[in-house]
């Protein structure tokens, strides 16, 4: 089947996830984790709204209404698990498509780039405005920390963390607002999810390759369909295996606590998926040095494209660029580690050394541009 043509971009963007838009042969089983991250946002969603249907956003009753869903809602507990499981393999799956993209040079398609960043850092927003809603003692103290990094910024620092907290803590307001930005962001994810379909769909997909994006491609059904069917009931397999045996797996003792603010717990740490970010927050002993850092450590997916040259037929530098990579992966499981650990001897240089070795990938990547320039 040809695709139609002067057909609007949505109804290309529907024939081809169907059918039959031309996809490039060679895409290994890296380029299905867009797939599954969709199904990821459309569990969250669903999952979300039942929850919410129990959740009560009062300060005095939101941890024993979170206790009520998992006793005495029906499947209730299954809901919460599904979600809150859910809610990491998302991130898991997110890391890897940003990986890849960063690895096959997939940030060239700027306006697919650019949609994606964003969504990753509204899924993020939307992660932790979630980590707060049990309201235990981590909840307090997360949102707490979180919050307070905006009064870094010069003159209306003190008035945008009380316009969070609606008052000078973090208080019935504080859960209020942020249930509220919880819900309504996946719907704005999902809006942008469906911008970053269309413009891919527009261009095409890159390939491991990195040679012209219109050699040797063929249809997306059946080929790809059950490719990523298969990918799709792994994943399910996955969720059901950590749902029914694993539920609290990596989860906070802390927050089985009802939130205490006259108590703060020993190590204030966030969820896995943060902890590379809180890690390099922690590395700079200066708070505007720290908060600079782990904003940039994330910006920074912006002006990927800006320190890449672009590269028409191949990939010149490419066990270099390849070397870069593989530092900055491990870089980041460094970080990851160190984020879970207390600020206290050794872990704070190894932090401090990640954090450098991090940010340097990116320098290495501008000395590339600078070679490639000179030479060619």
């Amino acid at each position: 089947m040809k695709l139609l043509k002067n057909t609007h971009p949505l109804v290309k963007m529907v024939d081809g996830i169907i059918v039959s838009l031309p996809r490039p042969v060679n895409i290994s089983s890296y380029w299905n984790f867009g797939f599954l991250l969709r199904f990821c946002l459309i569990i969250q969603i669903v999952s979300g709204l039942f929850l919410s249907i129990h959740y009560s956003r009062d300060l005095r009753t939101a941890f024993l209404r979170v206790d009520h869903i998992l006793r005495d809602v029906n499947y209730g507990w299954l809901i919460r698990m599904v979600h809150r499981n859910t809610a990491r393999i998302f991130f898991f799956c997110m890391y890897i498509h940003i990986g890849r993209g960063i690895y096959y040079e997939s940030y060239y398609l700027l306006e697919v780039w650019n949609i994606g960043v964003v969504i990753f850092l509204l899924r993020m927003a939307t992660a932790f405005l979630g980590y707060v809603l049990p309201w235990g003692q981590i909840s307090l103290w997360g949102a707490t920390v979180i919050t307070n990094l905006f009064s870094v910024v010069p003159y209306i620092g003190i008035q945008i963390v009380q316009w969070l907290w609606g008052g000078f803590s973090v208080d019935s307001a504080t859960l209020m607002r942020f249930f509220s930005f919880h819900f309504l962001f996946p719907f704005a994810i999902l809006g942008l999810v469906i911008m970053h379909l269309i413009f891919l769909h527009q261009t095409g997909s890159t390939n491991p390759l990195g040679v012209n994006r219109n050699f040797y491609k063929i249809t997306f059904h059946p080929f790809f369909r059950f490719k990523d069917g298969l990918a799709l009931a792994i994943m399910v397999r996955s969720i059901r295996f950590i749902v029914f045996f694993h539920p609290w797996m990596l989860a906070d003792p802390e927050n089985f606590i009802p939130a205490n603010p006259l108590v703060t717990p020993v190590h204030i740490q966030p969820e896995w998926y943060f902890l590379f970010a809180y890690a390099i927050l922690r590395s700079i002993p200066n708070k505007i040095g720290g908060v600079l850092a782990l904003l940039i450590s994330v910006m920074i997916l912006f002006i990927i494209p800006l320190i890449n040259k672009r590269i028409i037929k191949g990939r010149a530098f490419y066990p270099f660029t390849k070397a870069i990579f593989w530092v900055m992966v491990r870089s980041i499981l460094i970080l990851t580690w160190i984020g879970a650990r207390p600020v206290d001897g050794m872990y704070i240089l190894i932090g401090q050394v990640a954090t450098v070795v991090y940010f340097l990938r990116f320098f290495l990547s501008s000395v590339r541009k600078v070679i490639w320039d000179k030479l060619f």
